[in-house]
Formats: C-alpha cells, structure tokens, sequence
C-alpha cells in the first residue's frame, strides 16, 4: 500500500490513481451493499463471488448495521463525542458521521482512507452538523503516528475517542503486524478511548474459498481470521458485552436470534 505522505488532492491527480482494471476492495464492497460506484471488474469478481458464497452479501451488509449499533451505543450510552474511522470505504447509507450526529450533533468525525475513489467522493463524508464537524484524512493505516498527528487538527485527543477500524485489518498479511498497528493507534488515545473492531473470519468453508477466489482476482489481498484473532486486537482492553460475537450478535435490535455471519466484532474501552 502506498506511504501515508500527502498527495496532490486536485480532480485530475485523483483520478489518475484510479485504476479500473483490477478490482478494488472499497469498490467491491460498495457493489456488495447495492452502491454504484464501481466499476466492471469490480461487479464482475462480486458475482463470481456470490457464485461461490453467496452469504458474503450478508456479512458486507450486515456488518454495515453492526457499524450503527456500535456507533449509537458509544454516543449514546457512553457520551463519546469523537471518532476516528480508518478504512473508511465508500459513502453509503448512515455513514459514521451521520448516525453519530443524529444522536448527538456536537460528535466530531475523522475519516481515514487512501483509496483515491473515496478521495474523490470525500466531499459526501464532509457534510456536518453546524454544532459538530467532520473532516477526510488521505493516508494509510501503516502509518499509524502520521494519522494521529493529523486527525489531531480535528480530534482533542486529551479527551476519549472511538477508534474504529472495520473490515480492515484483513488487508494486513501480517497478524503481529495488524495487532502492532492497533496498539500504536490505541497508544496514542487516552484512557476512556473505545477500540470498534469487526473483520471477516475463516469460519466457514464459504469464506475462505471466498477469500481465496478475492486474492487471486489482482485485487490487494484480504485475509480471513480466526475468531480467536480478532479477539487478540482487544489485549488489555475492557471488552463491552456480548465481547467478541458474530456481528450480528452484537446488541441486536431484534428479539429474533439474528442469524450468524463470517464476520465477528467486538467494542472495548481502554482503561
């Protein structure tokens, strides 16, 4: 993935970064939750996809409403009124931003991505409340202090913060390396801070042929987890009920048993 240095931001840089000719995972995600912007490669490998494990509609779905119970949880329950959102992805329905600020307008929200795609629909993640305030970081999650410098001009970082990192740390190959990633953005949050953590999970023969099928397809690879994995991001964190669960176990809004899902998340506070 490229270095976190800043790039030039006009019409024309970006969308010369934009390559069409491999699929890319913001895109294909974005096609999974019914989006439109993406591009042939990207429908085509989805489609493929769903050929071969349909229930990844439901994770990238799912997961989408494990974001907004996260989200309302913490400011709502627990008075957060700042987050950090790496691995932003594409714009969709209830972006952070939004269901934060529906729950309490003065939240302040700091989108994360080096995708020039979302670079180039950053202005939909700008939009704000007048008592809040949004704002898009273009760099990259190995480069964990130049994030926090950054997200700094927006974020009071003396006071708690909500770190989210969603179907992300997949992208990093290395386990030790993800879990060190995690733990420098963590360090430089203070104590009341959240860790929001869900990711795809190896625990279905559907998925990891999925992810098999994905990593071949030119795309940057994702890899799938096991659950006791995930669970290593949350070391030394206090970890909120249901702890680490499918996502849709998560505080589910319905008193049916939601249905399980490849995709397991968790919320923590540090002490």
């Amino acid at each position: 993935m490229p270095d976190s240095a800043p790039r030039p931001d006009s019409s024309a840089d970006i969308l010369a970064r934009i390559d069409t000719s491999t699929p890319h995972s913001a895109r294909f995600w974005n096609y999974f939750v019914g989006g439109k912007d993406n591009y042939e490669k990207d429908r085509e490998l989805g489609d493929h996809i769903k050929e071969i494990f349909p229930g990844l509609v439901d994770v990238a779905r799912l997961s989408r409403h494990f974001l907004g119970r996260a989200v309302r949880h913490l400011a709502g329950e627990q008075g957060i009124r700042q987050f950090l959102d790496i691995g932003t992805g594409l714009p969709t329905a209830d972006n952070t931003h939004e269901v934060a600020q529906r729950t309490a307008p003065e939240c302040r929200i700091v989108y994360v991505d080096n995708d020039p795609l979302v670079l180039a629909h950053a202005r939909a993640l700008l939009t704000s409340t007048p008592e809040g305030e949004t704002a898009y970081i273009d760099a990259d999650l190995h480069d964990p202090e130049a994030i926090l410098r950054t997200a700094a001009t927006t974020l009071d970082l003396s006071k708690p913060v909500a770190l989210m990192i969603l179907n992300t740390l997949g992208h990093v190959a290395d386990y030790g390396q993800a879990r060190d990633l995690v733990g420098r953005l963590m360090a430089g949050l203070p104590a009341g801070s959240y860790l929001i953590v869900s990711d795809s999970t190896a625990t279905s023969e559907g998925m990891i042929a999925a992810s098999d099928a994905y990593n071949k397809s030119g795309a940057i690879p994702y890899y799938v987890r096991g659950v006791e994995e995930i669970g290593g991001f949350f070391d030394g964190l206090e970890l909120v009920e249901p702890g680490v669960v499918p996502v849709t176990r998560w505080r589910p809004e319905s008193a049916d048993d939601p249905m399980p899902v490849d995709a397991y998340g968790a919320v923590a506070r540090k002490p």
